[in-house]
């Protein structure tokens, strides 16, 4: 089965090409694909699947019926957004779109369902169970998750696949991380208040800003000195503004950030960690807070059974040197953690490097993908799925 999945794959590789630039020439912010859910939503009918379309918003659902009598589903997910850069790139087909790229490989990922899709739906033998696409909006600011599951795209699936794309990996290879792939990503927002004064006379004032510096300094040494350092956690004040005059001792500071963790204990016990930080250090200094704290995504967190799987269909189908076992996680976030508190999965990463080339970074507008990626994501998909009807309960 493998050698024909190859062929048939290889046979599609001009086709999955065109995809790929069509799609990179574009772009669409989160929440906004509606030309790329249609031309997906085109090219899943044309395979002869069963397509919904404006599934959690934007979203698109395709189903490949299985022939055998396994009850189960298997759910392939792919992201379809762009993000608000401006490409700087020479190719052919960079984006139409001034302001907006394909610079995270979503159009990759896109591409790279699409391909599965086309590929095991022209099987010689036909797949024991259904097989469920999911090409999902909004990725990139971590709500096309949600807006799809609320919509029951989860009803009923046994497991879940998805990948991304890593520009540290060279092309043609893919990497398996097993358990945390990559962290939980929260919101934070905190106000301080305290009372104005003039700039000479500190002592009749209570000092917003010179409070809010002590905030930010507490938490990173609390991190460093009271937190497992096996148990990362970053936390990053992004945002600040308060004051009104050179000369004016601020009243108020509004500070916001991000907060990750990979460690499920870890994540579940922060929002009280950090505002009883907060609390203390303003209490201190007779000035008042608000610590607003917003779950964002858990970690993604691979089952072990389904990552061996893939690493296995990526041995059989590429050899040893071409699948990397990573031996670290990302502190980056994934909001494909949201459909693992569904079901079971795992997340692969798919190698876009060129030895040839700088390979600049993730969210990076001169962010370039080695296509022979394409190809290498798609057949270790689709031997990875025909793999999983294998599988005993």
């Amino acid at each position: 089965m493998l050698s024909e999945i190859k062929n048939i794959a290889e046979s599609l590789a001009p086709r999955l090409v065109e995809i790929r630039r069509h799609i990179h020439a574009n772009p669409e912010l989160s929440g906004q694909e509606y030309q790329t859910a249609a031309y997906i939503a085109g090219v899943l009918s044309s395979c002869g699947l069963s397509v919904q379309e404006a599934v959690g918003k934007t979203g698109v659902k395709g189903e490949l019926a299985g022939k055998g009598s396994d009850r189960r589903i298997l759910a392939i997910r792919a992201d379809m957004d762009a993000l608000p850069i401006q490409e700087r790139t020479d190719l052919d087909f960079a984006s139409r779109k001034p302001g907006i790229m394909h610079a995270c490989g979503h159009d990759v990922h896109a591409t790279v369902g699409l391909g599965a899709a086309m590929v095991l739906s022209r099987l010689s033998e036909p797949l024991q169970g259904k097989i469920r696409f999911l090409f999902q909006p909004a990725e990139e600011i971590a709500q096309g998750a949600n807006w799809m599951i609320r919509e029951g795209v989860m009803r009923d699936v046994s497991a879940v696949f998805g990948l991304h794309v890593f520009p540290s990996i060279p092309a043609r290879s893919i990497g398996v991380r097993y358990g945390a792939l990559t962290a939980a990503a929260d919101d934070l927002e905190i106000f301080i208040q305290g009372e104005s004064g003039h700039g000479a006379r500190p002592h009749e004032a209570i000092d917003a800003i010179w409070i809010a510096s002590q905030v930010i300094t507490t938490l990173q040494q609390a991190i460093s000195r009271t937190q497992n350092p096996l148990r990362p956690i970053v936390l990053t004040i992004g945002q600040i503004s308060g004051g009104r005059a050179p000369n004016v001792i601020a009243d108020q500071v509004r500070m916001a950030g991000t907060v990750r963790s990979l460690h499920p204990e870890t994540h579940a016990h922060l929002p009280e960690w950090i505002e009883s930080l907060v609390t203390n250090v303003c209490s201190t200094y007779n000035a008042k807070c608000q610590v607003n704290y917003r779950r964002g995504v858990p970690s993604v967190q691979n089952d072990q059974f389904l990552t061996r799987l893939v690493e296995e269909a990526g041995l059989e189908a590429w050899g040893q040197d071409r699948v990397l076992i990573l031996s670290e996680p990302s502190m980056g976030s994934e909001d494909f953690s949201l459909y693992l508190q569904q079901a079971p999965g795992t997340m692969f990463r798919l190698g876009v490097g060129s030895p040839h080339l700088l390979n600049p970074p993730l969210h990076h507008p001169e962010f370039l993908v080695d296509e022979s990626a394409i190809l290498t994501g798609v057949i270790t998909l689709a031997y990875a799925a025909y793999k999983y009807w294998q599988r005993q309960d």
